[in-house]
């Protein structure tokens, strides 16, 4: 997935910083590119503590099974 690379960025032909990169048409989906670093923050953990505490309403709710 380009957007998390490194190399990504629109403002270069491409959007990749590598010069020697094949071109990839679609940069949101998987791809095998050699090149591939991923950038920093390029994944965030979702909010688990808004689902947990949901799961314990339910549990309030319904009791546990």
């Amino acid at each position: 997935m380009c957007k998390l690379c490194v190399d990504y960025d629109t403002r270069v032909a491409k959007h990749c910083r590598e010069p020697t990169a094949d071109e990839v048409n679609d940069k949101t989906k998987a791809n095998f590119c050699d090149f591939f670093k991923p950038r920093e923050g390029a994944y965030t953990a979702p909010n688990t503590s808004e689902v947990d505490e949901a799961k314990a309403e339910l549990e309030k709710l319904f009791g546990k099974r």
